[in-house]
């Protein structure tokens, strides 16, 4: 290995405990923990070394985000391939969306919540949040019909992180969870003639 090689993948292994050492801080603490003063502490560095990473505390957290964002198409690509009816995988993704976000709620926060100059649908979208997006549209194409596939799409994702913030707010009627995603498949699930006849 050359110098150069291992320059490079310790730069990279410093970034990553970087970002592992952020996570782990927030969801101990919060993210107003995280600061680049308390980082430098945690992984005993200055905080010169830290900034040679990363300029601020927001391109931190936006690695966290992009770090969340691929953890959460990989767990929406899992969950919806393996069931046998577009509806019955529709279901899975959509469990499997609830659930990234009750387990990783800090994670959940950097990549909706937190300012961290991340756009969807734009030339530059990182790809990270174009696959999550892609798994969701993927998830629903076959129940699509002649809607437009996008809208519906980005209509699933409204519904899933609505319920996911109305649930976190302690908004929504606990116990009825299962209800409540029966009906969003159900109702993403009809065509439109069904529609029609409603």
């Amino acid at each position: 290995m050359s110098l150069q090689e291992r320059r490079e993948r310790e730069q990279v292994q410093r970034r990553r405990l970087i970002i592992s050492t952020a996570r782990e801080l927030a969801e101990a603490e919060g993210w107003g923990a995280v600061t680049t003063r308390r980082l430098a502490q945690q992984i005993e560095w200055s905080q010169p070394v830290l900034y040679k990473h990363f300029k601020a505390k927001e391109d931190i957290v936006q690695a966290v985000a992009l770090e969340g964002f691929d953890e959460l198409a990989e767990a929406l690509g899992e969950a919806c391939r393996t069931e046998a009816t577009p509806a019955a995988g529709l279901r899975e993704l959509a469990q499997a969306y609830l659930r990234f976000a009750t387990d990783n709620p800090t994670v959940y926060e950097a990549m909706f919540t937190l300012p961290v100059g991340l756009d969807f649908g734009v030339v530059d979208t990182p790809e990270p949040l174009v696959a999550a997006f892609a798994e969701l549209r993927e998830a629903i194409a076959p129940l699509a019909g002649d809607r437009d596939l996008d809208s519906l799409s980005e209509l699933l994702w409204g519904a899933l992180h609505g319920l996911v913030a109305l649930a976190h707010s302690g908004r929504l009627r606990p116990g009825h969870e299962v209800t409540r995603l029966q009906l969003l498949v159900d109702q993403l699930s009809a065509d439109a003639d069904d529609l029609a006849q409603r």
